[in-house]
């Protein structure tokens, strides 16, 4: 089931996040909170994340809870630092990967 999420969470990623040039796939906006728009990429990541955090090891776990909170932090623009959800998101799956093979 670690695999499924992994590949999930890195195709979520790679359609949301880093799109590639040749695929066009629209980026639909949801609702804004605090004059930020949350799409629909960001809301199946963070089902995605939620659901790997619950297979996780509990050490893993404590990890992946608190990239959760740092990315939810950085797509709300409460951390505004350029790049840091796509540079989190990449840390999960690196870590889900590691994990994997732990």
């Amino acid at each position: 089931m670690l695999i499924g999420i992994i590949i999930i969470l890195t195709i979520l990623w790679f359609l949301g996040y880093a799109p590639l040039s040749g695929i066009s796939i629209p980026n639909i906006g949801l609702f804004p909170i605090n004059g930020h728009m949350i799409t629909l990429w960001e809301v199946l990541i963070l089902f995605v994340i939620i659901w790997a955090i619950g297979i996780l090891p509990r050490s893993f776990q404590t990890v992946a809870s608190a990239l959760l909170l740092l990315w939810i932090l950085s797509a709300l623009g409460i951390l505004a630092i350029t790049g840091l959800p796509n540079i989190i998101i990449l840390v999960i799956i690196i870590a889900l990967i590691a994990s994997f093979f732990r």
